[in-house]
């Protein structure tokens, strides 16, 4: 086992390094759509979740702030991505094998091979990559490990894993609920401890969401805007069993998205056949049900009456707005389409399945190059201009807000790639960057919430000459305007702002000083402490449930048991 481990770990690491290609021979920082990295980041309220917008991208801020202290940040979030894509394909490789011995069916290495590149090589990992969502694949590397540890580990070897998971796929909410759902499929006799330790993986997210009030609530008409769709030629529903269909078309890799799903369903259709005779029986039954359920519901979800029905779910249940992005939850289904990859080289005479190894896990690779070097070069790292290292140094973190010009959370800079990426101010400065939440997504605007940023841009929108007072009264000490692609190169945006003095002035970045006395503004201290607490509880559970779950430490301890003995 130990030698099918290793090889299956050092094919996913491969993979994954033809994958990241660029990031990982170039170094430097990741910078698109919502993908961000930068030198070092900082723990400010935004990072530990606290504020007026929902907490999404907590813990993951959080430890980079942390992380960031002592490790270069653009080579941390790398090393967190490569990792991430290394575990989810040896995890998909593991899980396979595992649901094929539940159901008696011997495997080799090969057909773990092949369910590994499966689960490695696909639309889904290649859209939520060009989409810059990298802390989500941590969460979809979880569901296949967490399968392994329902199927094949026994008492404190597997509560230690499940929190692993847990915590592991839980730098963003989605992830967690990933694990959770893999979990409680595969061992749902464990659904109290798994509950559990899901409450405390979820703390960093949950406890901000207490701390607002009634929680923030997603703006119903982003169902709409994020839900499934349909590639042209296969519909939503094809798309979806291709393991496509992401929201932003500008997000899919090259290549024909309808040889992929012709490659799921002769993957499927083979594979159920191999196993027919087990195909109602757990765990493959429930497996096999949970994909279909994770192609089918957002397919219906991308209907009309779909539309209508998760947009009032989402307006009156805070948290539910996680249900919006429907094609990610497609990932469920990948266990079953890597376990009909796996059964289709087991059922192959021994004679040809080496041969039958090497085809299975070629066809992934070949009917999808563009996931190849950084997903066709979309990965390139970029390099900051040092005006913002002269701008961060010049805020420090006592003297208020900052307020962003242009408005909105979205640019396209001249150094960095065509594509708009999410404004990296917040992990860049010390102090808090103000945000209103807003997206514009196909010329609309959702998401926007009311509060102190909201009133800034409206400010900042009306200029005039109490502007000065009225930004120190909502507690913004600084106001910096970036300088975005036009048809004229960089440009600054003409915005007025008399009664602010000129601090910082590159070709970049202006960064300007609100004069007079600041008014206090930002989360209280028992508000910090709580988020504090929430993030050293995920911490815990993370690093409890790796040591308890490790099988080296038993050996260890099994060793130093006999040695005890031979000495007496």
């Amino acid at each position: 086992m130990r030698s099918r481990d290793a090889a299956l770990a050092a094919w996913s690491a491969a993979l994954a390094f033809v994958i990241l290609g660029p990031l990982a021979v170039g170094g430097r920082y990741l910078l698109l759509r919502d993908a961000v990295s930068t030198p070092r980041s900082h723990l400010t309220d935004a990072a530990l979740g606290l504020g007026g917008n929902a907490a999404r991208a907590t813990p993951q801020d959080w430890l980079l702030a942390l992380g960031s202290q002592v490790v270069d940040g653009g080579l941390l979030v790398t090393a967190l991505l490569f990792v991430a894509l290394t575990a989810a394909g040896w995890g998909f490789g593991r899980c396979a094998l595992a649901i094929l011995s539940a159901v008696g069916r011997d495997a080799g290495l090969g057909a773990g091979l092949a369910g590994a590149t499966v689960g490695l090589w696909n639309p889904f990992v290649a859209e939520r990559l060009l989409q810059g969502h990298w802390s989500l694949l941590a969460g979809y590397a979880a569901i296949g490990w967490m399968i392994v540890a329902g199927l094949r580990l026994s008492g404190r070897r597997q509560l230690g894993a499940f929190a692993a998971c847990l915590a592991a796929g839980g730098l963003t909410p989605t992830g967690a609920v990933f694990a959770l759902i893999a979990g409680l499929v595969t061992a749902p006799r464990r659904w109290a401890w798994q509950l559990g330790l899901f409450v405390c993986a979820a703390a960093p997210w949950v406890y901000p969401s207490l701390v607002s009030g009634d929680g923030v609530r997603a703006d119903p008409a982003s169902v709409a805007v994020f839900a499934a769709r349909a590639e042209p030629g296969l519909g939503t529903l094809g798309s979806l069993l291709g393991l496509g269909g992401i929201w932003n078309r500008q997000s899919v890799p090259d290549g024909a998205p309808w040889l992929w799903t012709v490659l799921a369903i002769v993957l499927l259709v083979g594979g159920l056949i191999v196993l027919r005779a087990r195909l109602f029986s757990p765990p493959l039954g429930r497996i096999a049900l949970l994909a279909l359920c994770a192609v089918v519901l957002p397919a219906l979800a991308a209907t009309g009456p779909g539309v209508s029905v998760l947009g009032a779910v989402v307006q009156a249940i805070p948290g539910s707005g996680l249900l919006r992005d429907g094609q990610k939850w497609v990932a469920l289904a990948v266990p079953l389409v890597a376990t009909c990859a796996a059964a289709l080289v087991s059922a192959l005479p021994a004679t040809a399945r080496t041969a039958g190894a090497v085809a299975v896990a070629a066809l992934p690779i070949a009917v999808l190059p563009g996931l190849a070097w950084g997903v066709g070069g979309a990965l390139a790292p970029v390099t900051y201009p040092a005006s913002w290292r002269t701008v961060a140094d010049a805020v420090p973190a006592d003297r208020g807000a900052v307020a962003v010009l242009p408005p909105g959370m979205f640019r396209t800079y001249a150094y960095g790639p065509a594509a708009p990426v999410l404004d990296p101010a917040p992990r860049m400065l010390r102090a808090p960057v103000l945000q209103t939440g807003e997206l514009r997504v196909g010329g609309r605007s959702v998401d926007r919430v009311p509060g102190v940023a909201a009133d800034a841009e409206d400010a900042l929108a009306s200029g005039g000459d109490a502007l000065a007072g009225r930004l120190a009264q909502l507690g913004i000490g600084w106001v910096l305007v970036e300088a975005v692609s036009g048809d004229d190169g960089a440009v600054f945006p003409t915005v007025p702002l008399p009664g602010l003095a000129l601090v910082v002035d590159t070709p970049e970045l202006r960064l300007y000083r609100v004069p007079g006395e600041i008014a206090t503004a930002g989360a209280s201290p028992p508000e910090r402490a709580g988020a504090w607490a929430a993030h050293l509880l995920w911490a815990a559970v993370l690093l409890g449930g790796a040591a308890a779950a490790s099988p080296i430490r038993r050996s260890a301890a099994r060793a130093v048991a006999a040695d005890s003995d031979d000495d007496g």
